[in-house]
């Protein structure tokens, strides 16, 4: 078995890296402090083709694969994943489902500006009474004659303020049985009845944007359905796969930046007339975050692997999200201790590393969604 990157993607990491570093670095912290996503950067990683890359070339796609979009994910989440975040969902839930099922008409005027960075993607599924129970949504979409009229709330909706559309999740005959009935429907910036209600303050992921919603009664025509009605459901849990694949490696470019800056500071803090690292308490806290990191890369790995071949990966994916998640939270909370009182203080990146880490485990699916699922998958 072949655990190496290969060349092309070996080169996407390297330039993204640089990219990541130069690029994205020096704007954190006046995003951070305003909690405002730098929205020029989707325009500038257009140009250089790093958004969408596991896309197709005939929509502007390197057509890199999972592995592809994860190695720019890691890189960019290494930097800051409240950025990174906004990346992510560019390539994946918020235009996916488009390139996936929607006509060709939608994939030209959506999918393409999306992967030159012209348009900025959403994803409305999440209410005020809806998270981990999907089906519970309470958006309707009633048809009348060329329209649909939306009608609903959606919260923790990431880019809510900055999107150009948004794909929302919404009832369209509430007669069906769970799951079924709900579809996807295309919604544009400007559309009247279609509101940001407010911008919601976090605990962490400050630099991307995230928002409450509110559609009353929001005319859309009825060719912004994407697929078919009632089918969105099916569509949603399709996409669980690849975004569990995907946040996998958000939390592994926390952890690893966590890691890197813990490892060199053990090198340069001395206490007792040498550095922290020769100490056994600290080297061993060191090895473990390693030991752990390298674990969760391989795993997400391998499920970007299984994906990218067409193979069956959902209790892969879901084992490699949490696994993944949970190394986040370990290895921040190790680099907070790693840097004491120094990692508290805010003009180090230690503490919003330990922020941005807490969400992985609740985000994309509960770290008892993770496991819900691989139960399931091994036949319990």
């Amino acid at each position: 078995m072949n655990f190496a990157l290969s060349d092309e993607h070996k080169m996407l990491q390297t330039a993204v890296r640089s990219f990541a570093e130069k690029e994205i670095a020096p704007l954190v912290e006046e995003a951070e402090k305003n909690q405002k996503f730098p929205v020029h950067l989707y325009k500038k990683m257009g140009e250089l083709g790093y958004l969408c890359v596991n896309f197709p070339s005939q929509y502007g796609g390197a057509e890199a694969g999972v592995i592809g979009e994860c190695v720019v994910i890691e890189e960019a989440c290494r930097v800051c994943a409240g950025i990174g975040s906004a990346i992510m969902l560019q390539s994946g839930i918020g235009t996916t489902i488009i390139l996936d099922y929607g006509t060709e008409e939608q994939r030209q005027k959506y999918i393409v500006p999306a992967v030159q960075g012209e348009k900025i993607a959403a994803f409305g599924l999440t209410e005020p009474g809806a998270g981990s129970d999907a089906a519970s949504i309470q958006t309707r979409a009633e048809k009348k004659g060329d329209y649909y009229v939306i009608n609903g709330r959606k919260t923790f909706i990431t880019c809510g303020t900055i999107c150009d559309f948004i794909l929302v999740a919404a009832w369209t005959d509430r007669s069906q049985k769970p799951g079924k009935g709900i579809s996807v429907i295309l919604v544009e910036k400007g559309t009247p009845g279609f509101e940001v209600t407010r911008k919601l303050d976090k605990v962490g992921f400050l630099s991307s944007e995230t928002a409450e919603l509110v559609f009353e009664d929001c005319r859309v025509p009825v060719e912004n359905l994407v697929g078919e009605e009632g089918r969105g459901f099916k569509y949603l849990m399709g996409s669980l796969t690849h975004g569990r694949i995907t946040h996998s490696f958000s939390s592994i470019g926390i952890a690893q930046a966590a890691f890197d800056e813990s490892l060199r500071y053990a090198g340069d803090r001395e206490q007792f007339g040498r550095p922290i690292g020769k100490n056994q308490a600290v080297a061993f806290k060191l090895a473990r975050m390693a030991m752990q990191i390298n674990a969760a890369r391989l795993m997400a790995y391998h499920a970007a692997w299984l994906y990218d071949n067409g193979l069956e990966c959902a209790k892969e994916a879901s084992m490699a999200k949490l696994f993944a998640s949970e190394t986040a939270v370990n290895v921040t909370n190790e680099a907070m201790h790693i840097f004491g009182g120094y990692g508290y203080m805010t003009e180090y990146n230690i503490q919003r590393y330990w922020r941005d880490a807490k969400l992985r485990p609740i985000t994309e699916g509960t770290s008892e969604i993770q496991q819900m699922v691989i139960a399931r998958e091994l036949g319990l």
